[in-house]
């Protein structure tokens, strides 16, 4: 990420929404949101095989669910931010994950420049290839700014997406009792 590069764009865009970029409180707000932007969007120099250990299952094939995940992101669209909670299910095929791993892999998808849709798809992909489980079950709800303080203005709407393969894809019961366990 160009760190010098994003203070000199802070700095225009400062000036062409017509504030002094010289004013005390403004001085270092270019570099601020330099490094804001490196957290924000910190997810494009990761990738998810780099951070995944995988374990013997011990024959476990139950589902394994990590939920109420709190992520934030910055939609595509309009480069505000939108936030909420995921849940991810998985049924092992001999392999399980260490438990941090999920809440890692949302970490980086959500800390790029996002649609939500995409987001959910991502994870569950990511996870299907990598762990080849029997499935994978994720849910995103989340609340985004631009619905809430641009457009429509509606402050308790949320939208809600999933995304499911194998075994959660095909059996409505496993859909069934993943979705009941997330409640």
């Amino acid at each position: 990420m160009d760190q010098e590069k994003i203070e000199k764009l802070a700095k225009a865009l400062l000036e062409a929404i017509g504030e002094d970029p010289k004013r005390e409180g403004l001085i270092k707000t270019p570099e601020r949101v330099a490094k804001s932007f490196k957290k924000l969007f910190g997810g494009y120099d990761k990738n998810p095989e780099d951070i995944l250990t995988e374990f013997d299952g011990e024959n476990y094939d139950e589902m394994i669910i990590c939920k109420n995940i709190d992520f934030y992101s910055t939609c595509e669209h309009h480069m505000i931010p939108f936030f909420g909670r995921i849940s991810i299910g998985y049924i092992p095929n001999k392999k399980i994950i260490g438990i941090s791993k999920l809440p890692r892999i949302v970490e980086i998808f959500s800390r790029r420049l996002q649609n939500q849709e995409r987001m959910t798809m991502q994870i569950a992909n990511t996870l299907n290839t990598l762990l080849k489980p029997q499935g994978v079950g994720v849910v995103v709800e989340a609340q985004h700014l631009c619905t809430m303080a641009r457009g429509v203005e509606k402050q308790n709407a949320s939208m809600t997406t999933s995304s499911f393969t194998g075994l959660f894809k095909k059996k409505l019961k496993t859909r069934s009792e993943f979705l009941r366990l997330i409640e």
